[in-house]
């Protein structure tokens, strides 16, 4: 696993446990709604987190973008699909998402040298 993926994962891991020590129902509902939204139904899995990505893109939440696109890696997206992607939030999301393209390309790079071995 590449260093920026780990560290994500560690720190997303780490504080989510630590919410849910004292969340209350209304947490626990929307955190449940959330899983429970991306699993498959009339559309799968992989289309719900290409979805998901582009949204967070265009609403440019970094933590959101590392999340969906190590969803869109763990359901098979290859790189022209992920191009597409990136294409679309940018054009939806206009010049203000470049930034967050950057990233989530640093990022994508990072989840494929972890498969790479590299």
């Amino acid at each position: 696993m590449g260093k920026l993926v780990e560290e994500f994962n560690n720190y997303r891991e780490k504080m989510n446990d630590r919410i849910m020590e004292t969340a209350n129902t209304n947490i626990k509902r929307f955190f449940a709604l959330d899983t429970t939204s991306y699993a498959d139904g009339a559309l799968d899995v992989k289309t719900k987190e290409m979805l998901g990505l582009v949204a967070s893109m265009v609403l440019r939440c970094d933590d959101c973008i590392k999340y969906h696109l190590g969803k869109c890696h763990d359901a098979g997206v290859n790189n022209d699909e992920m191009n597409e992607i990136f294409m679309i939030a940018n054009l939806v999301g206009g010049s203000i998402v470049i930034p967050h393209y950057r990233r989530a390309v640093e990022y994508w790079d990072d989840l494929l040298s972890s498969e790479a071995g590299v």
